[in-house]
């Protein structure tokens, strides 16, 4: 007895009309439209996330495996030992490669000029290089919200149309529309929210890497003009504090 009970409970039951999946089968093109861009943009903007975090990461990881190339003979052989896909080598290549360019200049002060210029340009490009996708996350946390809210002012529209059609405001007309109206809101912050957190989080790093560039390049220019006697001052002081060589005794 209890059984036929539950089961015709069951079979009486209504089903959910008002789902996500509903919502968009109601929706129509809008809707699936709206949904599928801004799957679109959040799957973009984690993809650019996690590829950058990865690229700063390993910038940041060579930047602490510079000492080969400040131990060694000369800035062209202490280049050799550093990576050679790494954004610290091409300074160091670039610089070697403006100085050989600067020979040919006649006046002292066009040639500070040109290698300065030169390590400048390379230190632009690295730095254009690691803010390549940045402007897609902008551009999804800017427009992301306006365009759910498209989908809203379209479910809300059909609401509307479902008042008037049935010439009263009942639960059931407008429960459908103004559901997906409120679910392409939500689609949108939803899509915006990390996008502004990751371009935020990412620049600062970027602020970081860009702040190291700069003095390891005008470290690399120091070095090149003064023909390798000035060095950083973790190198220096390290070379200042090994023990002296005891000198033989005299007979």
């Amino acid at each position: 007895m209890l059984i036929e009970i539950l089961a015709a409970a069951s079979t009486a039951a209504p089903q959910n009309k008002f789902g996500f999946k509903e919502a968009l089968e109601q929706g129509g093109f809008v809707a699936q439209a709206t949904v599928v861009i801004l799957a679109i943009m959040s799957f973009g903007s984690f993809y650019i996330l996690f590829t950058k975090w990865i690229e700063q990461s390993r910038v940041m990881k060579q930047a602490r495996t510079l000492d080969p190339l400040w131990r060694a003979n000369t800035l062209r052989e202490g280049s050799s030992k550093l990576d050679k896909n790494s954004a610290w080598r091409q300074l160091v290549d670039d610089g070697l490669q403006a100085e050989e360019q600067a020979s040919k200049l006649a006046a002292e002060g066009e040639r500070h000029d040109w290698l300065h210029n030169s390590l400048a340009r390379s230190e632009a490009s690295i730095n254009a290089k690691l803010a390549s996708g940045l402007p897609f996350l902008a551009t999804v946390g800017a427009t992301s919200p306006f365009i759910g809210l498209f989908g809203t002012v379209v479910g809300i529209y059909r609401a509307l149309i479902a008042i008037g059609l049935a010439g009263s405001a009942s639960i059931d007309k407008v429960a459908g529309p103004v559901g997906e109206a409120l679910i392409m809101t939500a689609l949108g912050l939803l899509v915006a929210v990390p996008a502004v957190l990751a371009y935020n989080y990412l620049q600062a790093r970027n602020k970081r890497i860009a702040e190291m560039l700069t003095g390891f390049s005008t470290e690399v220019l120091a070095n090149i003009a003064s023909n390798g006697q000035v060095k950083p001052k973790l190198v220096t002081a390290a070379a200042a504090t090994k023990p002296a060589t005891a000198a033989p005794a005299k007979a």
